[in-house]
């Protein structure tokens, strides 16, 4: 069965300089990140595609799980929540934009990727609006 719906990576990035498509140049602090996304066609095909190393460059985030030291994933709780809804959570918990277009040049919104501190981050994780992803 091919489910669908909109997720959150979470990722402890050491720090690094990349290039970002059009965005250019990136320098990313060692911290703990959050993006969020949407997978319409294969929610687990994606969130599994991001796990994994050594894929071929499709998208902005792909530059980040390349190199990222740690990794989790978390789905929607339900099929409502949209992406832009997932960014707004993560800024209501406490999380600040990074990178303005960073994975968002289908929507109006900023970015979709953020910055969190350990507080934002427990806050964020244990939010109902959200689920564990499990590795099927």
């Amino acid at each position: 069965m091919i489910r669908k719906g909109t997720y959150i990576l979470i990722l402890e990035m050491p720090e690094a300089r990349i290039r970002v498509g059009a965005l250019g140049i990136v320098n990313v602090p060692k911290g703990t990140y959050c993006y969020v996304g949407s997978a319409m066609n294969g929610l687990d095909q994606r969130i599994g595609r991001h796990l994994s190393k050594g894929k071929k460059i499709r998208w902005h985030i792909d530059r980040l799980t390349e190199i990222c030291t740690q990794i989790e994933a978390y789905e929607a709780a339900t099929q409502e929540i949209t992406e832009c809804g997932l960014g707004k959570l993560v800024l209501e918990s406490g999380g600040s934009g990074f990178v303005k277009g960073f994975g968002c040049s289908d929507c109006r919104c900023f970015t979709h990727l953020f910055l969190l501190n350990e507080k934002t981050k427990e806050k964020l994780c244990s939010s109902s609006s959200l689920v564990p992803h499990l590795n099927l």
